[in-house]
């Protein structure tokens, strides 16, 4: 048996430590790191990989696409797989700055407290990268999703963009411009994922003791202060006022179970695509 290669692709100056490790964690036998990665770079290195091993062998090795900068890996995700020929091609993945791994276990985690199919949901922050993977995997399970930003426009363009995919919930679009907006916005809402850029509060703790909907509250930002006020980034189904809280580290776990998972799931065939939706199924597998 060859050994396990992985292709990690990085469009950063430095290819990510963090996506190294977990590489290795996951039982990587080689590990090829490339950073500063361009579109026109990626069809030699994809071909390198391809046509260096043939049959079954070609299952051994494999790409991840990661880096800090999720719209860069977008477009080197799509190059790579328009190098393949047929069926001569590796397996792939895409996770750049956790943003499937993330948004996966941040939904499973919801589906914990609510029922997925008969959830009223709101996203904070929900047209960045990840907040667009939790939508419409919130979306793909039946919820009733409300999608906020600063922008309506924007909100609105996610929710249009995202309705094009094959959901059964609905979308909804918002932009509360202050606290009383949002408080009244939030009113009915059983579930509430904040993830916003790091450092800022979105919804203040006030708001969410007077919840009395409310089932589970999760938010995904590290850094402080927290984006959901009364949440801590270690809390996991800490018990609120009403329902219960998860911080960026109480879903940590499993979004590192599912990471690694991922990886190794890789070496099972040459064909895999490992996207938002695939990486949600190995969470919800996981539990």
């Amino acid at each position: 048996m060859p050994d396990k290669i992985l292709l990690q692709f990085d469009a950063g100056e430095q290819a990510s430590s963090f996506d190294s490790v977990v590489a290795v964690d996951a039982g990587v036998d080689q590990l090829l790191r490339y950073n500063g990665v361009q579109v026109t770079m990626v069809r030699g290195l994809v071909h390198g990989a391809m046509f260096t091993r043939g049959g079954k062998d070609l299952a051994s090795t494999a790409i991840f696409v990661g880096g800090d900068d999720v719209a860069a890996a977008e477009r080197l995700f799509s190059a790579a797989q328009e190098a393949y020929f047929g069926p001569v091609r590796v397996s792939i993945m895409l996770d750049a700055n956790g943003c499937n791994t993330t948004a996966s276990a941040a939904v499973v985690a919801a589906s914990r407290h609510t029922d997925l199919s008969e959830s009223k949901a709101v996203v904070l922050g929900g047209t960045g990268p990840v907040g667009q993977r939790v939508v419409q995997l919130l979306a793909s399970e039946g919820a009733s999703v409300t999608v906020t930003s600063r922008s309506l426009e924007r909100a609105q363009r996610v929710c249009d963009q995202l309705a094009n995919k094959q959901t059964t919930g609905t979308l909804n679009a918002a932009a509360p411009r202050h606290h009383k907006e949002l408080g009244d916005l939030v009113q009915g809402m059983d579930c509430v994922i904040a993830c916003g850029a790091a450092g800022i509060e979105l919804i203040d703790a006030s708001t969410i003791q007077r919840l009395e909907s409310l089932k589970v509250a999760i938010d995904l930002n590290a850094v402080p202060p927290a984006g959901i006020g009364g949440i801590e980034m270690t809390d996991k189904a800490k018990p609120l006022e009403h329902g219960v809280g998860y911080g960026a580290i109480g879903v940590g776990g499993l979004k590192m179970k599912t990471h690694k998972a991922a990886i190794a799931q890789l070496f099972e065939s040459n064909d895999k695509v490992l996207n938002a939706e695939e990486i949600y199924n190995i969470a919800k597998a996981i539990g």
